[in-house]
């Protein structure tokens, strides 16, 4: 086991409190104040641990740009109106997006108030730099958003928030739990069940239940049903849920053990996208999709917008667009158009979302 900062601290806690739950576990790996994962690095690129979408490709920000464009209008061109990202990463989705709406939609992009909301001082100063034009006001949670109409954004967030795990016993569904094996961290499951977890499964199947993004999207569900506006989640989940062990540590763009290191890779779990749903549904808002993301990119002209580039480009750069575009289209197992999925949220009363 790696001695990184954090498992000293995680030692002394667990020592004292006795095993912690894996949403606690993620949460102090993740956002600990001074040692978590988020806090201290940029994650993102070839140099860091993964690679998402806009950095991949253009056409991605670009065209959820466009997408913020049609549920502007639909919503009646609402001046101003919130244009908020969930964990915005280096700032690449929103300056795609804003360059897109500056060439095809400047009534929109004049029209909209920028705040992103991210609790990570390094990629803040990333963001910094790639919207310095565009005056963004920055949250540490949803909480202090602006009222108003609102189109939020948000690429691989939901997947990092913190998630409760059970496992099934003979005794019935035990909570999941991180405790000590000598001086290793180690899985465990908490002595008595917890007779509020009724879900079928054979014996050692584990349940995931995200109760932060539950929460947060009940925020946002009745946020919508209130002041108007639409929400695009975009991330790697199942469109039906289930009982799976999902929880993952990625580091230098390879799996990695969730324990091995804390606070120095990076933790997820696969977003349940059918929970989400009814969640918002709950809150009073309309659910769209959600769909794979290969779908709902083509539907938003994917294919037109890469061949524009190409007829543009050399056939290096025209070879680049094609190979980037490709990869966030691709249906294969593995591949990020199939294992991505996008859910759609709305006001009631409100037009159809593009792309679903």
């Amino acid at each position: 086991m790696s001695e990184t900062p954090l498992l000293g601290e995680l030692r002394r806690l667990i020592a004292v409190d006795g095993p912690i739950t894996i949403e606690r576990y993620m949460a102090l790996c993740l956002g600990h104040p001074v040692h978590g994962y988020y806090r201290t690095r940029d994650p993102l690129g070839e140099a860091g641990d993964f690679t998402t979408a806009p950095e991949i490709s253009q056409i991605f920000g670009e065209l959820l740009g466009l997408w913020t464009a049609e549920v502007w209008h639909g919503l009646g061109r609402p001046a101003p109106f919130r244009l908020v990202e969930l964990g915005p990463g280096r700032g690449t989705l929103m300056a795609d997006a804003l360059r897109a709406l500056r060439a095809a939609a400047p009534d929109c992009l004049a029209a909209a108030d920028l705040h992103l909301v991210e609790t990570s001082p390094t990629l803040r100063a990333a963001q910094a730099r790639a919207l310095a034009n565009a005056a963004p006001t920055w949250h540490e949670a949803v909480d202090t958003l602006p009222d108003g109409p609102a189109i939020v954004l948000a690429n691989e967030f939901f997947d990092a928030l913190p998630v409760r795990q059970y496992q099934r016993t003979e005794r019935g569904w035990c909570e999941r739990r991180v405790g000590l094996a000598g001086d290793a961290l180690a899985f465990g499951l908490s002595p008595e069940p917890t007779p509020e977890i009724t879900a079928d499964g054979a014996p050692g199947a584990i349940l995931t239940l995200p109760a932060v993004a539950l929460d947060l999207t009940r925020q946002l569900g009745r946020r919508l049903a209130r002041e108007g506006g639409a929400l695009a989640a975009i991330d790697y989940g199942d469109l039906y849920g289930g009982t799976a062990d999902t929880l993952q540590a990625v580091a230098r763009h390879r799996f990695a053990d969730p324990l091995e290191a804390p606070g120095e890779t990076d933790l997820t779990a696969q977003v349940d996208f059918a929970a989400l749903a009814r969640a918002a549904a709950g809150a009073g808002a309309v659910v769209h999709g959600p769909v794979t993301q290969a779908d709902f990119l083509l539907a938003l002209g994917l294919a037109q917008r890469a061949g524009r580039l190409v007829a543009r480009a050399n056939p290096v750069q025209g070879a680049a667009v094609r190979a980037g575009a490709d990869r966030l289209i691709d249906r294969t197992t593995r591949g990020m158009g199939n294992l991505f999925k996008v859910m759609g949220l709305a006001g009631p009363g409100q037009p159809g979302l593009p792309g679903f």
